[in-house]
């Protein structure tokens, strides 16, 4: 495998058992320090001060506690993900927005996490083409990102956004905001099945975006296409495909393309698992972590 990157875990995939209080956050790195696991991503997913994952409006109290557990535990706190919305033409509420995610730089900086991914507009998407609001979108994110991102680089952390969210979900949108943002520590979070929900090739996507990565995200999806009819629990792509969240590696994705991809480019740093299907979350994280080293050292 690999020698370069570093395999873990995104909270998300443990959000089934941290939302119910099943687990606690600490429970978790306890968690990934006996998995095969190195690092831990926080998914930030609101801010709620009684939020199991730490945000802005959380205790300091509980954020050095974090900080602390993961020292002792050896699990790295790798990144820092939190929701944004970039999106607006009025002058006060973009403010307001960076200045909510400059405080979530603060936050990324205390708990001692060097790389942080802020979306730039809701997750929903839009009816119809949307490239005409897109182009309106692209000046409000573009500011947006570049004040952050320079007030992140004072601090040592370099910021990104993720493909996900249907609006900027797609392989060239997300290098069009890149290379107009033109910062040194503004990249993507690169989720290797998100692209699916576009109808994109993740096969294709990824291999086009992977020199503009932070840090890579595995995941996996069951495809049925548009005239299937699975049942509850599934959601549709932007063409009408039916998904559903895999095991790493059980799925649809074609994920030895993609670590053929991940193993021929540049990139070295975090990857991470990011569990979204219906099994156990243990379970899912164990085999899918198992199931994306295998692949990689197979590629």
């Amino acid at each position: 495998m690999t020698a370069d990157i570093s395999f873990g875990f995104s909270s998300y995939s443990f959000h089934s058992k941290l939302s119910t209080g099943e687990m606690t956050l600490f429970d978790v790195i306890d968690w990934v320090a006996a998995s095969e696991g190195e690092h831990l991503e926080l998914a930030s997913l609101s801010d709620d001060p009684s939020s199991p994952i730490p945000n802005i409006a959380s205790d300091p109290a509980f954020v050095d506690e974090v900080r602390a557990k993961a020292e002792s535990a050896g699990v790295v706190l790798s990144n820092l993900a939190v929701g944004a919305d970039f999106f607006t033409e009025e002058p006060d509420e973009h403010a307001q927005q960076v200045a909510r995610v400059k405080s979530c730089v603060d936050l990324a900086e205390r708990l001692g996490i060097r790389l942080m991914r802020h979306d730039v507009v809701a997750h929903a998407g839009h009816p119809g083409d949307d490239t005409p609001l897109f182009e309106r979108a692209l000046p409000s994110i573009v500011t947006a990102s570049q004040e952050i991102a320079r007030y992140a680089a004072a601090r040592g952390i370099t910021t990104s956004l993720e493909n996900h969210g249907f609006f900027v979900q797609a392989a060239d949108r997300i290098r069009r905001i890149i290379h107009a943002v033109d910062q040194p520590n503004f990249r993507t979070t690169l989720d290797v099945g998100n692209f699916v929900c576009v109808d994109e090739a993740p096969e294709v996507s990824v291999a086009q975006n992977l020199p503009y990565a932070m840090v890579v995200h595995f995941k996996d999806f069951y495809i049925r296409p548009a005239e299937a009819s699975p049942g509850e629990g599934w959601f549709r792509s932007r063409g009408g495909k039916h998904l559903r969240g895999a095991v790493v590696g059980n799925g649809d994705i074609d994920l030895a393309a993609v670590a053929r991809a991940l193993k021929a480019s540049d990139f070295s740093g975090y990857a991470s698992i990011e569990f979204e299907g219906w099994e156990d979350c243990l379970l899912g994280c164990e085999r899918g972590i198992a199931n994306a080293k295998r692949l990689l050292d197979q590629a």
